[in-house]
């Protein structure tokens, strides 16, 4: 057996002699289904994602309550997509070590596609920008952890990448949150369509919690686990 839509499809029965669930889904249909009418993006594709997020993902499509998968995409380590997602079809063999010491496994196939984040790749950022520009679009998520968030150096001055986005504009962006912010203004100029954010990170208030007069002072910090921002 190998982690690859091949060996999901044709070995069940080998599968399941090794203890291994499969997706109770049509993979075949909800990826057809997703390159449509995408509704989930999710930025940071690593193993938290890949074996929380990604597991809510399988629950939904397994039970009928989804239609479309998430569309994972990294914006740094671009290793991931190569090695993990495009090698093994975007799927994800998922262990539970549970309480009293035995072992569930299950093959996770709720990614529908998983995307190397690269605005310097006309490639990579077109298809991004018609993702975001799509009215089917949902969702943002994020396991990016903290660095994955941060704008400005110890002393409260920029961070390089961060000033060179904002002198250089949205088309070349290159900090996540840069390219966030680029493709977030694709889509309101698509028709200022509505989306959430939700974040499972532990991030700083000050570039993370929307204003209020409850707000944690500047540079204290905050859990969010999870917290959703909706913007109409």
């Amino acid at each position: 057996m190998k982690l690859n839509l091949d060996s999901v499809l044709n070995e069940k029965d080998a599968w399941a002699a090794a203890g291994v669930a499969l997706p109770k889904f049509d993979i075949a249909a909800m990826r057809e289904a997703t390159a449509k009418n995408p509704e989930w993006v999710h930025f940071g594709a690593g193993n938290i994602f890949r074996g929380f997020i990604g597991s809510l993902s399988q629950r939904l499509l397994n039970e009928g309550l989804s239609k479309t998968g998430i569309i994972a995409c990294d914006t740094f380590d671009y290793e991931v997509i190569d090695k993990i997602y495009d090698a093994h079809d975007n799927l994800t063999l998922n262990v539970l070590l549970n309480p009293d010491g035995t072992t569930t496994r299950e093959v996770l196939a709720g990614v529908a596609q998983g995307l190397k984040v690269n605005f310097a790749d006309e490639k990579s950022a077109a298809q991004l920008k018609a993702i975001f520009r799509a009215p089917s679009l949902k969702m943002l998520s994020f396991t990016i952890t903290e660095k994955g968030y941060q704008l400005r150096r110890t002393d409260g001055s920029l961070m390089p990448v961060v000033e060179a986005d904002m002198k250089d504009g949205p088309a070349k962006a290159r900090h996540a949150m840069s390219i966030v912010a680029a493709l977030l203004l694709e889509r309101f100029g698509a028709g200022a369509l509505p989306s959430s954010r939700w974040t499972t990170a532990r991030t700083t208030a000050r570039s993370s919690c929307p204003p209020s007069s409850k707000s944690p002072r500047p540079g204290s910090r905050t859990a969010l686990r999870p917290q959703r921002f909706s913007i109409t």
